[in-house]
């Protein structure tokens, strides 16, 4: 069989062709820019490029207009650190002595939906090419996961394997998963939201840039062979909302080879050593039409590209098939011709798929051949960057102030009730034990993590001589964000801020990956708005940078979107982590002298919260009220503070739920009691337990630090009150509320197993 191409000249011959644009989701309007840019109609590989890089996942064109806002406040001070930020493939922070950390985290959303495994296990090799393509080792991963309710029939078809996906690949890479969330809601089902986050090192003369500069440098594609599986995957399944029969659209969905992908990264830390990368992008979405488009785009001449040449795993491929492939593990570098030689030496030794596959022109022009024809001849510029930018109409939702009306909570009226309460809460899907999905994981692989799953935050020993160390959170909560779009975003931000300042580690930088509803639903392009202009503000109020982000839109079933979910990550650097703060009480629990104190203050704010869901109150009034003021100095509180002996965020859930967890801990502290008094929280001992209020933290100490400790707080102006102490009963009391820690861990350990048990699969990891 032959491939019969759609070349220029025929394209110029045959103006008036019918092309299927619609169905590769361009507008009329677009496609009359494509023909203008062009002056004839675009080949059929030309109208794939045009499509899929000008798709919503890929051109960012609904958002652009809101996200230069992170450009427009972010100050020069902020920005000093920031090696790569905005528009690179990640943010990369320079951190001192040479070194510097790259995060990112990216969505996979329908693609998970539609198949589970492939899907998330994708997401995560996707993510670990970005943070590859900056000159970095990967070394670590976390995750954001949202599905519908937990007892849903379709959330037990996704979330377990999502789960194995993300375990099968990670553990197979080798990279520590040290965190992330998992969280359940009805606006998720049958759009569940799987994002994923990696982080890597590398030294400041090493960073990488995705461009082709050099008139005669060669185009290297190596890696996996390009095949028919992933075309138009993440650029179609990203930009378009799912209807009924989605879950049918698997062609679209890639598959991955993690031990591909690690033979990949040890190959592109050789080659970077070798000094024979001149510029390098990463595979992911659309494929190479993406990756040779943008490098020639951010470069300073043409490109010329022969599709022959791209080794393939299938026959007959058509040149738009070739370019919009999707197909994992394969990168795409230039490399000065003198160094192509030792290029190919380099894959080879690594038994790594390697072609050159053409070369950068002193021209101004994207041309590409297959087949001895020319089917693309584009200003690269216009495929890359660009994309119609649409100012989409935005209004507060007519609904928004019914929302926000407060319909108040159930508060128990005695101590039997208020344990029923507390048995409620911790053994909801809300937030009980993820040991299910983390024991699936692998966390200490590397040998370099300090902490991971169960800890305020991931961290990282990045410098085994110095002990130097990085420390990592994600967080989100999109109910919040549902009532006051703006602070929710900010509350995104505080806790990840506050998660990273509670393990030591002084906050440097922030990402996150914004997914909301449709953009052409006004209500949706409000929220967004909002959420952005909240995140842009905080950092300024923070005064550490935005490095980059990642926009996931289209996330509803048929009409009803998502509640918006502003995932918000924070990075912080510590000098030694041996210095690191942990969140569990036990180094003199048993001798009753470990003290707990409570930083911050406690107001009756359950809008949003966690019991509203829980007693069946649904999603009303306003989420917690945050001062950014305080959360910095929070911060400064934990930098070096070698008095404390544990530490825990409080967040969703509460000051009870959180003085659980820090009493439950592990063997080290098994039979362990806590004395709480309620009345120095809050004069509503219901309150005092399970607000949700923010900018606040539960410490420990030893009896003979708490005078310090309340020192060091009141000198910063943070509030602070001892709030109990440990003694050995092995039982949380509160006045008349007596329970049995053991009951409360039994009681939260037991959800997640109960739903998905069935379902736990062979990549698991038992400790």
């Amino acid at each position: 069989m032959t491939v019969h191409n759609d070349t220029v000249d025929n394209a110029k011959a045959t103006g008036d062709q019918t092309q299927p644009y619609a169905e590769l989701g361009l507008k009329d309007d677009e496609y009359a820019r494509i023909r203008d840019i062009l002056g004839r109609r675009p080949t059929d590989a030309e109208l794939t490029m045009y499509s899929v890089m000008w798709s919503e996942h890929c051109s960012y064109k609904s958002s652009k207009t809101h996200l230069r806002y992170f450009g427009e406040t972010m100050t020069e001070e902020m920005g000093e650190k920031i090696l790569a930020g905005i528009g690179e493939n990640a943010g990369v922070v320079d951190i001192g002595d040479g070194n510097a950390v790259t995060f990112r985290v990216e969505s996979h959303n329908h693609p998970s939906y539609v198949e589970p495994y492939q899907g998330a296990a994708t997401g995560v090799g996707g993510i670990v090419r970005d943070i590859m393509a900056m000159g970095a080792r990967p070394i670590a991963v976390m995750d954001q996961l949202r599905f519908g309710p937990a007892d849903a029939p379709d959330t037990s078809r996704v979330l377990p394997g999502v789960v194995e996906g993300i375990g099968g690949y990670g553990n197979s890479l080798g990279l520590p998963n040290i965190g992330g969330e998992t969280v359940f809601d009805e606006s998720y089902a049958a759009n569940p939201l799987v994002n994923a986050l990696c982080v890597g090192t590398l030294k400041v003369e090493d960073l990488k840039l995705a461009f082709a500069s050099g008139t005669g440098n060669k185009v290297m594609l190596f890696g996996s062979r390009t095949g028919l599986d992933g075309i138009g995957g993440v650029s179609v399944l990203a930009s378009e909302s799912f209807e009924d029969g989605a879950e049918r659209k698997l062609p679209a969905v890639q598959v991955g080879d993690p031990f591909a992908e690690k033979v990949l990264i040890e190959c592109c830390l050789d080659l970077y050593h070798a000094g024979v990368v001149v510029g390098i992008q990463d595979l992911g979405g659309a494929g190479l039409a993406c990756a040779t488009s943008e490098l020639a785009a951010a470069g300073d001449g043409g490109m010329e590209i022969n599709l022959d040449a791209v080794p393939l795993r299938a026959e007959n491929m058509t040149a738009a098939e070739i370019l919009a492939s999707e197909s994992q593990e394969r990168m795409c570098a230039v490399v000065a011709p003198e160094n192509v030689e030792k290029f190919k030496e380099i894959c080879a030794h690594w038994d790594v798929t390697c072609a050159e596959i053409g070369e950068v022109t002193d021209g101004d022009r994207l041309i590409i051949r297959h087949q001895g024809d020319i089917v693309v001849d584009a200003p690269p510029a216009t495929i890359a960057d660009e994309a119609p930018v649409y100012d989409r109409p935005y209004a507060r939702p007519q609904w928004q102030d019914e929302l926000q009306n407060f319909g108040g909570v159930d508060k128990p009226a005695d101590a039997v009730a208020l344990k029923q309460a507390f048995v409620d809460m911790v053994s909801s899907p809300a937030l009980c034990s993820r040991e299910f999905i983390t024991n699936q994981y692998d966390r200490y692989v590397r040998g370099n993590t300090v902490q991971a799953h169960g800890a305020n935050s991931g961290v990282l020993r990045i410098d085994e001589d110095t002990s130097r160390g990085v420390s990592v959170s994600a967080d989100c909560s999109g109910r919040y964000t549902k009532l006051e779009p703006n602070m929710g975003a900010r509350l995104a931000l505080a806790e990840a801020y506050r998660n990273v300042a509670v393990t030591g580690a002084k906050p440097v930088a922030i990402t996150n990956c914004l997914n909301f509803g449709s953009p052409e639903n006004p209500d949706v392009m409000w929220q967004f708005k909002e959420a952005v202009h909240g995140l842009a503000d905080g950092a300024v109020e923070l005064g550490i940078p935005v490095s980059g982000g990642n926009v996931s839109f289209y996330n509803q079933t048929g009409d009803e979107p998502i509640l918006p979910t502003p995932v918000v990550g924070v990075l912080g650097v510590m000098d030694d982590v041996h210095k690191a703060i942990g969140n569990t009480l036990g180094v003199n629990a048993k001798a009753g002298e470990e003290v707990l104190i409570l930083l911050g203050e406690t107001k009756d704010e359950f809008g949003g919260s966690i019991w509203q869901q829980v007693s069946g109150k649904g999603l009303n009034g306003l989420p917690p009220q945050v001062d950014l003021a305080n959360e910095a100095k929070l911060a400064e509180f934990f930098v070096g503070n070698e008095l404390l002996t544990a530490a825990h965020d409080l967040s969703e859930g509460g000051f009870g739920i959180s003085a659980f967890e820090m009493a439950k801990g592990s063997g080290r502290n098994a039979g362990v009691g806590i004395d709480l008094d309620l009345g120095v929280v809050h004069d509503d001992a219901f309150t005092a337990l399970f607000s949700e209020s923010a900018s606040r933290v539960l410490v420990a100490t030893t009896a003979a630090n708490q005078d310090a400790v309340l020192a060091r707080a009141a000198e910063l102006g943070i509030p602070a009150a001892i709030v109990g102490a440990t003694n050995d009963t092995g039982n949380l009391t509160a006045g008349e509320l007596v329970v049995s820690l053991e009951e409360l861990k039994q009681a939260w350990s037991a959800t997640l197993p109960e739903l998905y048990g069935h379902a736990v699969g062979a990549n698991s990891v038992v400790e």
